[in-house]
Parts: C-alpha cells; sequence; structure tokens
C-alpha cells in the first residue's frame, strides 16, 4: 500500500486544492460557452483558463530563467506547492516523476515559439522539462492511455514503490485544451454546448476543461517504524491510503464503451473482491461524462457489482472534462472533500436519465465514512479504478 502525502490542484477554479474544494462546495464553475474562440465554427462549453492567467501566475510565482510552456507551466504550479508541503527533496535519485497527459504539448501544433526547441512536442521531452525544472535528472514516466491516464498514474506510482524502483512519487496529471482537442470532439459530435448533466434525463454530451493535478505519494511504514521521511507513526495516525488497484480492457470499440459496462463492471469486482470494504465503502466517483453512452455504461456496471445502494457523484459539472488531469484531481477532491464529511453534489443532474438505478444526488451530503472508489473509462475500451481508505499507518 502506498499513502498520499501531500497533493495540490491548479484549475480555473483556483491555483490550491483549498480554493478549488471551497468553490466546489459553493457550487462553482467555470463552464461557460465561448463563440469563435480559437476561430472555431463551431460554439462549445468549457471551463478555461482567463487568456494569460496561467502565464501571469508563473511568472509571479516561479523563479526561472527557463522558458516553459502553457501546459509546462500548469503542471509545475500544481507540482510546485504540493512538493513543498510534502518536505520531500525532488532533486532525489530516489524520486521518480510519473506524468499523466494525453495531449501535452498539443498547443504547440498552432503556436510555434522561437524560445521552445521542436522536441518538446514529444511527451517524454516535456515531462523531461517538468522534472528537470525540480533539479530531477532521473528519467520521468510518462502516461498515456486516454481519459484513464491519471488513474494509470497512481497505479503506477504505487508499483513503482511497492517494487522499491522509488521512494516517492511525484504523480502529475495536467491537459490543456486546444482547437485541435475541441474539434476533435466536435467531430464526434460529443460536446454539449450547454454545461453538461452527468447521469441526468437531459444530458447530450460532454464539456472539456483544462487543469493540473498532484499528488506526491510515500510507502506506508508499519505501525512504530520510521518511513522514509524520517517519521515514525502509531495506530492513532491515519492517512489517505491506496488499498486496491484494477485496470481492465474490454476492447469493445475505439471510441464508445462496452453497452453493458463490461469492463468498469471487472473493475468494481476485482476492487471488491472478497467483500473488502463492501460495507464501509461511501461512495463512487464515477467518471461520470455527461454523454448518453458513458453514463449509462457506467450505471450498469455499478448494477452489475450489487453498488446501486452506494452514494455516487462525478465532478465534470464543475471542471468539465480534464482529459489526462482528471483522474488525478478527482481523487484529490474526493479525500479532501471526505475530510469535511461531505459527499459533493453532482452539479448538473436532476432527474435519472439511465437504465439502472444509481444513487446520484444534485445536493451535498453528510457521511462519517471514508472508503471510496474512483472509476473511470475511456477511448479504446480502458477501464480503471482505485479503492482509497483513509486508515491507520500500519500493517493490516
Amino acid at each position: 500500500m502506498i499513502r498520499v502525502i501531500a497533493d495540490n490542484i491548479t484549475s480555473p477554479l483556483g491555483f490550491t486544492t483549498e480554493d478549488n474544494l471551497t468553490a466546489v462546495i459553493r457550487g462553482t464553475t467555470r463552464l461557460c460557452r465561448y463563440e469563435g474562440r480559437w476561430g472555431l465554427p463551431e460554439p462549445f462549453t468549457a471551463s478555461l483558463f482567463d487568456e494569460g492567467e496561467v502565464e501571469d501566475t508563473f511568472a509571479r510565482r516561479i523563479r526561472s530563467e527557463k522558458t516553459y510552456t502553457r501546459f509546462e507551466q500548469m503542471a509545475i504550479l500544481s507540482a510546485e506547492d504540493a512538493i513543498r508541503r510534502s518536505g520531500i527533496n525532488p532533486a532525489s535519485p530516489r524520486v521518480m516523476f510519473i506524468i499523466a497527459t494525453t495531449k501535452a504539448n498539443v498547443a504547440l501544433l498552432e503556436q510555434h515559439s522561437k524560445n521552445i526547441p521542436d522536441d518538446r512536442l514529444l511527451y517524454g521531452e516535456a515531462a523531461r522539462a517538468i522534472a528537470q525544472h525540480f533539479g530531477n535528472e532521473r528519467e520521468p514516466i510518462v502516461i498515456s492511455n486516454a481519459c484513464i491516464s491519471g488513474v494509470c498514474a497512481q497505479i503506477e506510482a504505487m508499483r513503482a514503490i511497492e517494487g522499491g524502483v522509488c521512494d516517492y512519487a511525484v504523480v502529475i496529471g495536467a491537459d490543456e485544451q486546444s482547437p485541435f482537442i475541441v474539434s476533435g470532439f466536435q467531430s464526434f459530435k460529443a460536446l454539449s454546448p450547454e454545461p453538461c448533466r452527468p447521469f441526468d434525463i437531459e444530458r447530450i454530451g460532454l464539456n472539456l476543461g483544462e487543469a493540473a493535478a498532484t499528488m506526491v505519494v510515500a510507502p506506508t511504514p508499519l505501525q512504530g517504524e520510521k518511513g522514509v521521511d524520517g517519521y515514525s507513526f502509531d495506530a492513532e495516525t491515519e492517512g489517505w491510503t491506496i488499498l486496491r488497484t484494477a485496470i481492465r480492457n474490454d476492447a469493445h470499440h475505439i471510441s464508445s464503451p462496452s453497452p453493458t459496462g463490461e469492463g468498469s463492471y471487472r473493475v468494481l469486482q476485482h476492487l471488491l473482491a472478497n467483500g473488502s470494504c463492501h460495507e464501509e465503502l461511501t461512495l463512487i466517483n464515477a467518471h461520470g461524462t455527461g454523454t448518453l453512452y458513458n453514463d449509462e455504461m457506467e450505471a450498469k456496471a455499478i448494477y452489475r457489482a450489487g453498488l446501486s445502494d452506494v452514494p455516487v457523484n462525478a465532478f465534470k459539472g464543475y471542471y468539465g472534462h480534464t482529459m489526462g488531469a482528471a483522474g488525478v484531481l478527482e481523487s484529490i477532491l474526493t479525500m479532501h472533500a471526505l475530510d469535511r464529511h461531505i459527499i459533493i453534489g453532482t452539479r448538473g443532474f436532476d432527474e435519472s436519465g439511465v437504465s439502472k438505478p444509481v444513487n446520484l444526488s444534485h445536493r451535498h451530503r453528510i457521511t462519517s465514512r471514508h472508503a471510496f472508489i474512483k472509476l473511470i473509462s475511456g477511448f479504446g475500451g480502458t477501464n480503471a479504478g482505485i479503492l482509497f481508505d483513509k486508515v491507520p499507518l500500519r500493517a493490516h
């Protein structure tokens, strides 16, 4: 098992996790309609940073003589605060950077810069620039597995730490939006011209968003022993821990999810094998994109897994679909909301529009429990999930 020791979110709702959580609890969203943006002929609704907001914030907060792209600046801004609060030395060869992204420096396709080498279009080069900003010369890992990238990156961090490959992992999920991405989703007829409505009977599509989110993760020490960070823990100390993970590919279609929810069902089945944490499960944080097929598929998977009574929520009504950032951002928000005993309501949801019962509400709910599942799916039949719980930092 591994534990989350620090985190941070950078999004249009704020540049810290606290800012983001406060905005979401208030019901705030930055989803708005854009007409003529980037010269695209069709209007679209998305959650985007204001023009120059990322660059101006980076210039104020980060001291660097090097030139970074907007995407890289988003990732560095997110990671800077998380790393600072974790207390780790990011330059240590025992620290691994893992970057989850679907398109990385995609904006360089439209906006070439004389100060940015062309090879920064390569995901590995972008990741290397981010890691080297923190003095880390170790080869970073890039996870680019469609929408499940952020969850896959957390799973890779767990495997690397448990396998002794590193002592800490800095997991950064990040993506920015561009005309290439927006026009691609428009060609699928997948975008909603209005704020998305996850699982709702009136849902017609998804919105896109941009964000970066960072977790710093470490091994979970046994009771009384000192961890790699020099601290010792007793049975009274609790922390957010990854208990179990799963990745399943149902290979149904290049872009359409399995109509039976096969992949997501298999993920849930594995996470709760032998009934582990079933009775204590507080919440399923769903992918909840607001498309007709994704929400229907997830509802069927949850029903088939016998979890129709478990509360479900989705964050896309606040952020849109943040692609490579989604799995990290939504895991972090769920942890911090549950720390406050809150199940965040699903913004945009009013009346169920899926064929199987799902326990959703647009209102926030109160809970005294912690265990939750982050469920996610993506193009190519990909599905993944993580079972988290806030547990004593000792052996189980």
